[in-house]
């Protein structure tokens, strides 16, 4: 059972993508990025405050549905999960 992390932008040139995670009993999303971005100080930095919750500007998504910050701690992934993580978006 997995879940597919995607990164895009500067977090993908920071840490991947398509990373896929084996889903453990009771993960939370969350701890599913967590996990992935700790392995890169630079890239855990980018993502995360100095308590550990989402930078507020950053986008995440699981299936295609944006999620607010606290649900990132609440919603439990599922097999075949696709989690997206983007840095802010601007354009014109």
């Amino acid at each position: 059972m997995t879940v597919k992390v995607r990164f895009f932008a500067r977090f993908r040139e920071l840490l991947g993508t398509d990373i896929l995670v084996e889903k453990k009993s009771g993960m939370v999303l969350a701890t599913v990025v967590k996990d992935i971005a700790q392995k890169k100080k630079e890239g855990y930095d980018a993502i995360f405050d100095e308590k550990g919750n989402f930078r507020e500007f950053v986008i995440v998504m699981r299936n295609g549905k944006r999620l607010e910050p606290a649900e990132t701690t609440t919603v439990e992934v599922a097999d075949g999960d696709e989690i997206a993580v983007f840095p802010p978006v601007a354009g014109g």
